[in-house]
């Protein structure tokens, strides 16, 4: 017995390396891989510090199923606290009337705002998967198009921007109980005023998914949607460089329908260390310095744009409006898979798109999606994207000597270093 009391003693005073040091060495070995290579995914970021402190603390401990002062736990009064906080923060950073700080991930905050606004077998219209859209929004073996009718629009084969006479007239042939816009790979501004003029013609609820581009909202630099919609959906990892998770704002006469679609309809108890992370992402995004970081965000997407179109690739609607392009392989030799392959050779990750029409399969695809907030995040600079589109577009090209590239992408990674310091992991001592 003295033998397992001496263990469980000792379970309760050490950290990480001493009792998993396996563990510890492979978070080690991401930090080091996320360090040394130049990360341009569209839908990956660096979060402050701050946030992961707050993702490793003790509300980790807490159960907390329902909502602030009305819990189905004892013991909430200082959640119920946090999550009130993260709540009133995000209404204020984005002008909403209501706000649930709940959702685990993007998914699950469609999900629930479906829940909300219709019933099985329900009609939606929603941006297509292929043309810039997300798996929520209708893919057939996803939730959403197992459980709802859904019609798709897509862009214009011309111009690979949304058609909003098409949208109309798509709309007015099926009548849809929700029209979603917004998506993962549209390079261009969310016109929510457009879909909600098309919304009020066909007596539609108006979602809109702004995961992608809402630290830009919050900083002003796109559009707000809020003021159009019903429902605006959001993840907090991507643009607002918070933790991996979703939030939801809605108007207020949806307030009780949504969030009785996440408690009790979708999720059970709350991740209160998240909403802890989520508090201060939204404290963050209400700053000056915050807003600093989006616009170099833009000017990055927009110096690294430029870069690839002169080094002769070509990219979908010419630019972009946001923090990610298309990159449109169809002229070149690439596939997406093969683009992504090469580039990870030297040291650039970004991950293989479909573009508009492709004829390749999703899981090789006709492009590559790019995004500057991650980089951006380590203090990369519009120069610093010039010499990262050099060389994407040398990678790319003929008999490229692709050693020189991977240290040209090792230099850059170390002239920006990434959390200095940090080992991967908070170091607890008792």
């Amino acid at each position: 017995m003295a033998v397992a009391q001496e263990t469980l003693e000792q379970l309760r005073r050490q950290g990480l390396e001493s009792v998993d040091p396996e563990i510890a060495d492979l978070l080690g070995q991401e930090l080091e891989r996320q360090r040394g290579q130049i990360e341009l995914i569209a839908s990956e970021n660096f979060t402050w510090p701050s946030v992961l402190e707050a993702v490793g603390s003790v509300p980790t401990n807490k159960y907390a199923e329902g909502y602030p002062s009305k819990r189905y736990y004892g013991g909430c009064e200082v959640v119920d606290e946090i999550e009130a906080t993260a709540i009133e923060r995000a209404k204020a950073v984005f002008g909403a009337d209501h706000a649930n700080v709940q959702p685990h991930a993007g998914a699950q905050t469609n999900m629930a705002v479906y829940m909300a606004a219709m019933q099985p077998g329900d009609t939606m219209l929603s941006l297509e998967l292929s043309h810039g859209g997300h798996l929520t929004h209708g893919l057939r073996v996803n939730f959403s198009g197992r459980l709802y009718n859904v019609v798709h629009y897509g862009v214009s084969r011309e111009t690979n921007l949304v058609d909003y006479d098409e949208v109309r007239d798509i709309a007015k042939n099926c009548r849809p109980k929700l029209i979603v816009c917004g998506g993962s790979a549209y390079p261009r501004a969310v016109e929510a005023d457009r879909f909600r003029e098309i919304a009020g013609d066909v007596g539609a609820l108006l979602l809109c998914d702004m995961a992608h581009f809402a630290g830009l909202v919050a900083a002003g630099l796109h559009p707000n949607p809020v003021p159009h919609c019903d429902f605006i959906t959001s993840t907090t990892h991507k643009t607002l460089a918070g933790p991996r998770a979703g939030f939801i704002l809605c108007r207020e006469e949806h307030a009780q329908a949504v969030d009785r679609a996440v408690f009790p309809g979708m999720q059970g108890g709350p991740l209160q260390h998240v909403i802890a992370a989520k508090a201060v992402c939204f404290r963050i995004a209400a700053t000056e310095a915050f807003r600093d970081y989006q616009r170099q965000v833009r000017a990055n997407a927009d110096a690294l744009a430029e870069t690839l179109v002169e080094g002769g690739l070509e990219l979908l609607t010419g630019g972009t409006d946001t923090h990610l392009l298309q990159v449109d392989l169809r002229p070149t030799r690439w596939s997406g898979k093969d683009a992504e392959e090469r580039l990870a050779e030297v040291k650039v990750t970004v991950n293989r798109n479909t573009v508009p029409f492709d004829e390749r399969p999703p899981t090789v695809a006709s492009g590559i999606r790019i995004g500057t907030p991650a980089a951006t995040m380590r203090g990369f600079d519009d120069d610093d994207f010039r010499e990262v589109g050099r060389i994407i577009f040398e990678a790319l090209g003929d008999a490229p000597e692709l050693g020189a590239l991977a240290a040209q992408s090792e230099e850059l990674c170390r002239r920006r270093p990434l959390y200095p310091g940090f080992r991967g992991f908070t170091t607890y001592a008792a």
